[in-house]
């Protein structure tokens, strides 16, 4: 296939729209069920790159859930707690402790359910029928991988009364050194950021506390990989196998720090005995359990424990889930792994990373700052490494 005709655009009236390759070359993809869109293939090569790496990179079958050009989540295929599993509302499905990709899409659909409802799946393995299942009941707009099981194809083909869009990638596909886009009618040329992430870029540790364990060294992997496909400016927590909180896109660092802190603690809190033991009604949906999950953590909107609101989600009215509980509940959370795309200009960061349990940090260095940011560090006795590489993306 030479080239595929969009719909549109970023929006209706961006027409006409297509994808093709500027070398005259067949695309390195099949659609084998649907009809992508403009949005839908940026998430999808976006997505493929980010598995790809994190497969490479450590060895493991990885998932990523996207939604407008950034991850809500990455993870690779590690084993769930009966707790997390709970909290992912994947206790139920036979079979996912011997699926690692199934597990890899268990965590990263699990992490941000609000963020994840209608994202673009990739998976660095071939999907299986377990991880089919999975997808095959959440909101999803489409999904990117290197090949599927014939029965796992099937059960994709059923999704949105047989529109779900399904796309396989030719997994030794390798771009061109150089890419190109257009803004305003102007040609940007740049090479490729090609930049491999792995062990050795954590070496220099510049901090009183230099202990990375193979898990931290795993989790910031994630965290950095995760980043390099995230809009910037950036920050990603890690912790067990899985990026728990994404900040992207903000203009200041302390609000990626921020809005991705919030994301990691809403992450833990979801794995309460409060939240996972919520009396729900029978007739209440996934995703509008995820919005009421949120609301009563976060107590944004509407306060779902209140007289006359309870009686629409819940058979019993729940005690309120008190910012102190939820305090005491964080305060035993720790071993979280932090990334940042740039570094960090303010201590700020520092601060409000470790009150979501952060103990390692991996980030390139290099502000007039750095001094006070590694003596911030040195006081929660937390280790970081400074990588030298920037990795924004845009």
């Amino acid at each position: 296939m030479k080239e595929f005709e969009l719909k549109y655009g970023c929006n209706p009236n961006q027409k006409p729209s297509k994808i093709f390759m500027a070398n005259g070359e067949d695309l390195p993809i099949e659609i084998l069920n649907g009809r992508p869109g403009y949005i839908n293939f940026l998430d999808a090569f976006n997505s493929w790159q980010l598995v790809k790496e994190l497969k490479e990179a450590l060895g493991l079958p990885a998932v990523t859930s996207f939604k407008h050009v950034s991850p809500t989540s990455a993870a690779v295929g590690v084993p769930l707690s009966d707790t997390l599993k709970k909290a992912c509302f994947v206790d139920d499905i036979e079979g996912l402790d011997d699926s690692p990709l199934a597990c890899a899409y268990a965590r990263a659909r699990g992490t941000d359910r609000m963020c994840s409802f209608g994202d673009w799946v990739a998976l660095s393995d071939v999907c299986d029928v377990t991880t089919a299942k999975m997808i095959q009941r959440e909101v999803s707009d489409g999904i990117i991988a290197p090949g599927y099981e014939p029965e796992a194809l099937e059960i994709l083909k059923s999704k949105r009364k047989g529109t779900y869009n399904i796309v396989k990638i030719d997994p030794d596909y390798v771009p061109e050194a150089i890419e190109r886009k257009q803004v305003f009618g102007i040609t940007f040329e740049q090479g490729r950021n090609n930049f491999e992430i792995n062990r050795e870029l954590l070496s220099n540790v510049v901090t009183a506390n230099k202990n990375l364990p193979d898990t931290a060294i795993r989790d910031l992997i994630i965290a950095l990989i995760t980043l390099k496909y995230t809009q910037s400016n950036s920050v990603c927590y890690a912790v067990d196998g899985q990026a728990i909180g994404v900040g992207a896109g903000q203009q200041s660092r302390i609000h990626c720090t921020r809005l991705a802190g919030t994301k990691a603690d809403t992450w833990f809190l979801r794995q309460a005995d409060k939240v996972l033991n919520l009396p729900f009604r029978d007739d209440i949906r996934r995703p509008d359990r995820d919005n009421v999950i949120d609301g009563y953590i976060n107590q944004n909107e509407e306060d779902v424990c209140a007289d006359g609101v309870w009686q629409k989600y819940f058979t019993v009215q729940p005690e309120p889930f008190t910012r102190e509980e939820q305090m005491a509940y964080l305060a035993t959370k720790n071993d979280v792994a932090l990334g940042s795309d740039a570094f960090f200009p303010f201590f700020d960061n520092i601060e409000r990373a470790y009150r979501s349990g952060v103990k390692y940090i991996a980030q390139p260095g290099g502000s007039i700052r750095d001094d006070l940011v590694i003596e911030c560090c040195d006081k929660y006795d937390i280790a970081m490494a400074f990588t030298g590489m920037r990795l924004f993306h845009h």
